[in-house]
């Protein structure tokens, strides 16, 4: 009895390691992109190109930030997928669905970089967040149920993933009401929870994706 193409279709993990890495790649390189060099007509004094560069320093900071955030959530997905060992067309939607969120990243930066003073913008940029770390959730939770996580290691490694996707979405919102208050202070927490995730300063091994 021959099968059907839902049945055939995405049964390679490895093919979502492959798409995710370029697409992460090109995300994480259109962030810069953001930042325009200051254009000048006629002569220009020492001062006034150094007054142009330092204004570009709040861009400069959302474009930190947001690396970090791509970085953050490429090692989620990198740690999510070392241990699922098999797929399905359902999984591989999934993680397109992650990716797409993961592009519109560059445009959400741009977006708060241009009005980082404004709720709307913080709002919008929180939002990109919580959808990327919403589908990195549902795509461990369907790898779970569905059987996919390998057998030997599912009971050392589900629930530290799982918590640790809760826990970084509670701070990234509690940022985001932060950045309400002062958007600096609410950037600046979020960059220091990812550090403490990229490199775990606080809270030993268990802080790391």
């Amino acid at each position: 009895m021959s099968l059907s193409y839902n049945k055939l279709a995405g049964q390679s993990a490895g093919r979502i390691d492959a798409i995710s890495d370029a697409v992460f790649g090109v995300a994480m390189t259109l962030l810069v992109l953001e930042i325009k060099v200051p254009e000048f007509e006629g002569n220009i004094t020492e001062s006034a190109l150094a007054h142009a560069f330092f204004a570009l320093m709040p861009k400069f900071l959302v474009y930190f930030l947001s690396f970090m955030t791509a970085g953050i959530f490429w090692t989620g997905q990198s740690a999510q997928f070392r241990h699922i060992k098999s797929s399905d067309r359902n999984l591989n939607w999934i993680n397109l669905l992650f990716l797409l969120f993961v592009s519109v990243l560059p445009f959400s930066t741009a977006f708060l970089g241009d009005h980082i003073n404004f709720r709307f913008s913080i709002l919008l940029y929180w939002f990109n967040i919580f959808l990327m770390g919403l589908m990195l959730y549902i795509n461990w939770e369907y790898a779970n149920r569905h059987g996919f996580i390998s057998e030997e290691m599912k009971d050392q490694v589900y629930i530290p993933i799982k918590r640790r996707i809760v826990t970084a979405q509670a701070l990234y919102l509690a940022g985001a009401l932060l950045c309400f208050i002062n958007p600096y202070i609410g950037i600046t927490f979020i960059i220091a929870i990812q550090l403490n995730y990229a490199f775990a300063f606080w809270g030993g091994k268990s802080a790391k994706k």
